[in-house]
């Protein structure tokens, strides 16, 4: 069997990531801090093609959650790990910085940067013994690349998960273990619904949002082995937004 855990794969790119590394044949552990409706739909989705899921429900910001919940399925598992991480799960708290609340500030880093940081360094232990076995995804942002007005959090948060996957993707090369990283720009998902789309649009020379499933695309080939050669980068997914 080959596991893949997907933070946030519920919805949004997070369910399109989870449906297309099913039909890789990975058998994929869909996590969720709340919103267990959706992952049973994903769940239900992938199983209808012909694909195996498990469930995975935990909030990424809460280190001793992470760690109750992977112990427990590695004790279920003890002769499989897990292959593929996707550090996916963000959240957004919007706001200019001199309004901006402690609150706002830290749950946004908290989310995308301390749950990315947990997840990876406890998987590491049983992707590096096994080597050329270990493939790590990195959900980043147009906006940690350029830096949003009102997406300070946000901004650097992204920011910081691309030097964390440029820095990591040194340390563990030697053990055939690949971290990259994608940056999406304007997707539509549920993320992205409150914002002036039309508006928007225009400065995209694609003149659209991005679909879920071409980001999927970009992570389906970073965990295949026709990646295998390719560690430390950041790919943009953004329609020529920010080239």
């Amino acid at each position: 069997m080959k596991y893949a855990l997907v933070t946030g794969g519920s919805r949004g790119i997070g369910k399109a990531i989870c449906i297309k590394l099913s039909q890789m044949g990975y058998v994929v552990l869909i996590n969720y801090a709340s919103n267990r409706d959706a992952a049973l739909e994903t769940k239900s989705i992938i199983e209808e093609n012909g694909g195996m899921a498990e469930l995975m429900p935990f909030d990424v910001s809460d280190k001793q959650q992470i760690e109750n919940t992977l112990t427990a399925w590695e004790e279920a598992h003890p002769a499989e790990y897990i292959s593929v991480l996707v550090n996916n799960a963000g959240i957004r708290k919007d706001n200019v910085m001199f309004m901006m609340s402690d609150d706002e500030w830290h749950s946004v880093l908290q989310t995308s940067l301390d749950g990315s940081f947990y997840l990876t360094r406890h998987l590491l232990k049983h992707m590096m013994p096994r080597k050329r076995s270990g493939k790590i995804v990195n959900v980043a942002s147009l906006s940690g690349l350029k830096g949003m007005p009102g997406q300070t959090n946000y901004s650097a948060a992204k920011a910081a998960m691309i030097g964390m996957t440029k820095a990591l993707a040194q340390e563990v090369a030697a053990r055939g273990v690949t971290v990259n990283a994608i940056a999406p720009g304007f997707i539509d998902t549920d993320m992205t619904k409150d914002l002036a789309v039309d508006e928007l649009k225009q400065l995209v020379p694609m003149g659209r949002f991005g679909k879920p499933e071409e980001v999927a695309e970009t992570v389906a080939f970073l965990v295949s082995e026709g990646a295998n050669y390719i560690t430390g980068e950041v790919i943009s997914i953004n329609g020529g937004l920010y080239t």
